[in-house]
């Protein structure tokens, strides 16, 4: 369908509107009327045009010879950032992590006595289940659900601890509710989980926990890798790029969506 003049025109509009509000930087804080024309290749009666619409809508202030803009342009970026969900935040951190590692890498949050995977970059499969997003597995067996876990408050780990049947998925799976909870209180410590053939034989998963303002921990990340291969990184150094990469993605959440980043974490919740 052929767009119409009007609505052409409307998009021309559009389009130099943003040019204008480009136009100035951290370089080019004060700009004349000549200085937008320039920068933008309009002609100076365009430029004009659309710097008074501007200052008309308060993203645009003039001492009458230099233009600046106003801190209502910082809502429009505000509008893209409030619009973008957990999965978006995550995703971009989890493809450098992969590109830096060569292993896949995964976010999921807690749901009911689960977790849930939210975002992955795999980058080759190493696991004989294939996992996408909304894949479920029980945290109790999972580095994600252990790091989200040794953050719970202590009457929420006691009641998963009560709740919850640690049924053996390997031979190595930790059954024992008092070794478990012993070794949250080690993840805890020293911030970060390692689940080696606990899940599945052969899979080797280090985790790090995504904290909201109240330090709890929202989300997980991981980085998944075969027990029997060393890799090109120790633990120490998987863990410290993790748990970067965790503050990097808590970081981005809180700026892009404060109300997701500060609502309290619900351990055990029903699940949908």
């Amino acid at each position: 369908m052929s767009e119409s003049p009007a609505g052409g025109e409307m998009v021309r509009s559009v389009a130099k509107t943003l040019d204008v509000i480009r136009a100035f930087d951290a370089d080019h804080r004060d700009l004349t009327l000549s200085d937008v024309a320039r920068r933008t290749g309009q002609t100076r009666a365009s430029a004009r045009r659309f710097l008074l619409s501007l200052e008309s809508l308060g993203f645009v202030r003039s001492d009458g010879q230099l233009f600046s803009l106003t801190p209502r342009v910082l809502s429009l970026g505000h509008a893209f950032l409030s619009s973008l969900r957990l999965p978006d935040v995550a995703e971009p951190h989890l493809k450098t992590l992969t590109a830096q590692l060569g292993e896949s890498t995964s976010a999921s949050v807690f749901d009911g006595d689960d977790i849930v995977y939210v975002a992955r970059v795999q980058a080759r499969r190493i696991m004989a289940v294939e996992i996408r997003v909304g894949t479920r597995f029980p945290a109790y067996a999972t580095s994600m659900g252990r790091a989200m876990l040794a953050f719970a408050p202590p009457d929420a780990l006691e009641a998963f601890l009560a709740r919850v049947i640690l049924e053996p998925l390997t031979p190595h799976t930790v059954t024992d509710p008092s070794f478990l909870r012993d070794e949250l209180v080690r993840i805890r410590g020293r911030g970060w989980a390692v689940v080696d053939q606990e899940l599945e034989i052969g899979l080797r998963s280090l985790a790090a926990p995504v904290f909201n303002p109240r330090g709890e921990a929202i989300a997980a990340i991981n980085v998944s890798t075969t027990s029997a291969s060393s890799g090109r990184f120790d633990d120490e150094e998987l863990a410290r790029r993790l748990v970067a990469t965790a503050t990097a993605i808590g970081d981005d959440l809180r700026l892009a969506r404060p109300e997701m980043a500060d609502e309290p974490q619900r351990w055990g919740a029903p699940t949908a």
